[in-house]
């Protein structure tokens, strides 16, 4: 996670000590890697301050293990995006135009297709779809065939 979402779940969820809590019990003992240039140590039990994004995180991902997630970190997302160290992106959209917000893809982001694996809703309407990276983007064409 970036430092912003460290700090904010650092402040939150060490507090929670519900063995019970699945959410709780997964992010207070599972390793956590915190991608900061200014961050001098990760208190949270478990956490570890990485600083070379690109490189430490594809050593991680060569690792055996489980998988690696990015809760929230947009700046974080877009620097894996850049170096292409994403392998699926999980998609919540909620039913609730704000108007305003960062954007995932933002302007200059890398181009690339995306593949959908996975799509549910929830009793809410909270839609949670799956893509896969699917290589290169194509651009299709519009027209009427002679």
């Amino acid at each position: 996670m970036g430092r912003k979402t460290y700090e904010i779940f650092a402040g939150y969820w060490p507090h929670v000590t519900d063995e019970d809590d699945p959410v709780a019990s997964g992010l207070n003992n599972l390793p956590k890697y915190v991608a900061s240039r200014s961050l001098e140590r990760a208190e949270w039990q478990n956490s570890t301050v990485i600083r070379d994004v690109p490189t430490e995180v594809a050593a991680l991902k060569e690792q055996p293990g489980g998988e690696l997630q990015v809760h929230g970190s947009a700046n974080l997302i877009q620097t894996l995006i850049e170096n292409d160290l994403v392998d699926a992106y999980n998609v919540m959209t909620f039913p609730v135009v704000l108007g305003t917000g960062k954007r995932l893809f933002p302007e200059g982001v890398r181009p690339g297709a995306l593949r959908l694996t996975e799509s549910r809703t929830t009793g809410t309407g909270v839609v949670i779809s799956t893509y896969e990276s699917a290589g290169k983007h194509t651009y299709g064409t519009v027209g009427v065939d002679a």
